[in-house]
């Protein structure tokens, strides 16, 4: 009886502290960024050291010039748009692809595979040669159409393999009280894709948030920077980088990111869970 209990004892131990080792390393990044932001520019001690007179200067710096201000506003405009289309197209994409199980479905299926393991950056020349030809250059249509097309893929394949999961016979009763596929996939099948929606809005939401490459190409006004591209403004080639200020601006876009994942994260650990389930 003794021997099960140590093996216990030993087997929680190891995952303690492979979870603790886990936190650190993700924590460690966050606690440098705070203590940075905190520190005055000229400070030069070591950036795992605490500030030994924190400052607010640099967050004051932030909010001085309203660009940061601009930049969330851009940012958060076409993160909303962006993974509002990739919801919707995708799951009315998902729809018949889960529905219809012929062999040119599955091949569809399989070739979303295949496109979520193309580097998106690798058709830069070829999309930003079409976006100039459309003059599709700095505005918010331009990288939203880019930014949804990438998208796409992984939420169609997990909308499908969710939706396998539900009984047809939903889809039956609706045609007999006269719903069409559209009203059928708007009234039964979207809102039992609720905790799959939430896992795909954080993890789309958090990548078009962070999305720096095609915007660094396609947004090159100011006006149009997104919070990327504002924080990049503090490291210049031509004078010295602003690690502290860079620091203190990438705390604030940060954000709203925390806030919406405490404010959702019931609902992405219910989604994530039942995706692998039914995947």
């Amino acid at each position: 009886m003794k021997q099960p209990l140590a093996k216990r004892a030993r087997a929680h131990a190891a995952n303690l502290s492979l979870s603790s080792l886990l936190v650190l390393i993700y924590a460690l990044p966050l606690y440098v960024a705070i203590s940075l932001s905190l520190k005055d520019i000229t400070d030069q001690s070591s950036l795992l050291s605490l500030p030994t007179a924190p400052t607010w200067d640099n967050y004051i710096k932030v909010f001085a010039d309203g660009t940061i201000g601009r930049a969330i506003f851009n940012t958060a405009v076409i993160t909303a748009l962006t993974v509002l289309l990739q919801v919707v197209i995708a799951g009315m994409a998902a729809y018949p692809l889960a529905r219809r199980k012929t062999r040119f479905n599955r091949w569809i299926q399989s070739g979303f595979l295949s496109v979520l393991m193309i580097p998106p950056l690798s058709i830069l020349v070829g999309v930003y040669s079409t976006m100039v030809a459309l003059h599709a250059i700095s505005t918010y249509w331009g990288i939203i159409i880019i930014l949804v097309a990438f998208g796409l893929p992984f939420p169609i394949y997990i909308f499908a393999n969710f939706i396998v999961s539900i009984p047809i016979s939903l889809d039956e009763a609706a045609e007999l009280d006269g719903c069409g596929p559209i009203r059928t996939f708007f009234l039964i099948i979207a809102p039992q894709l609720r905790p799959v929606i939430v896992s795909v809005v954080i993890l789309n939401g958090v990548g078009t948030w962070n999305e720096y490459g095609y915007a660094l190409y396609l947004l090159q006004k100011r006006e149009m920077y997104t919070v990327t591209l504002e924080i990049s403004q503090y490291f210049s080639a031509s004078s010295a980088s602003n690690l502290n200020g860079a620091a203190a601006a990438a705390i604030v876009v940060i954000l709203p990111l925390v806030v919406a994942y405490l404010a959702l994260q019931k609902y992405f650990i219910k989604g994530a869970l039942d995706a692998a389930l039914k995947g």
